[in-house]
């Protein structure tokens, strides 16, 4: 009769665990795919919650949200997008947190060249691809960069811009443009450039890109938690992975 008793008790409980558990629609930085998507990997093999990432232009997804758009958080490349849907009532003010430092890199898709700001100089005659400054922080990081080498001028008809940062990826990877800045992330590992050749842009030559994550649905669990996680010991562990820095972050 026990053991009889124990089984609706276990068949309640396995109902029950379905409950406990969520879905999450979170909108991610172009240039933090990759690393979200092991992150998620992660997270899931922890938690009983599900996340759905969906990768792209960080100031397009200030705009469809504003709009409307599902999404139950929102990884940022910058501050100012997240920021400005808390001041708009769109996310929880508290929640809003620096999860990565950005790193930027002058980069090149054929292996074993030599890289640095003097072949940005020489570059006149090429194409120099780039993240539209207007709409993306690591565009703001390469004008800047262009900009305090003093060769705003100079390179002025040699830029072409995509929306985002794995645009600006695609000119160069698929030999639209020989040259281009890029995030680190996209081409090396462990804060090494592993696929072509590259520069590794120092920090002091533009503003750091602090990325900033924000809860917009406080409802849903599982997006909580993902941030959340965001912040622990594993997740960190593999933000490193990808080039990305913490020490400059800031809440």
């Amino acid at each position: 009769m026990c053991i009889r008793g124990i089984f609706p008790i276990l068949t309640l409980l396995a109902g029950l665990t379905p409950a406990f558990a969520d879905e999450a629609r979170v909108a991610v930085a172009a240039n933090f795919s990759e690393p979200a998507e092991m992150l998620v990997e992660q997270f899931e093999l922890l938690q009983p919650h599900r996340i759905e990432l969906v990768a792209g232009s960080s100031a397009r997804f200030y705009s469809q949200v504003r709009n409307g758009a599902p999404f139950d958080a929102f990884l940022s490349a910058d501050r100012e997008k997240p920021a400005l849907l808390v001041d708009e009532g769109l996310a929880a003010a508290d929640s809003l947190r620096a999860y990565a430092v950005g790193r930027l890199v002058l980069w090149s898709a054929a292996s074993a060249l030599e890289i640095s700001s003097d072949t940005l100089a020489a570059s006149v005659d090429g194409k120099i691809a780039m993240a539209n400054p207007r709409l993306a922080p690591y565009g703001i990081a390469a004008q800047e960069v262009i900009e305090n080498l003093g060769l705003s001028e100079q390179l002025a008809d040699s830029l072409i811009t995509g929306e985002n940062v794995s645009q600006a990826y695609q000119f160069v990877a698929t030999g639209n443009a020989p040259l281009g800045f890029v995030a680190l992330s996209q081409v090396g590992r462990n804060g090494v450039i592993e696929q072509g050749s590259g520069w590794l842009v120092p920090t002091e030559m533009h503003s750091p890109i602090r990325q900033y994550a924000v809860l917009l649905n406080e409802q849903n669990v599982a997006a909580g938690a993902f941030l959340d996680f965001l912040r622990g010991p594993e997740a960190r562990r593999i933000i490193y992975s990808f080039g990305y820095t913490m020490e400059e972050t800031e809440r």
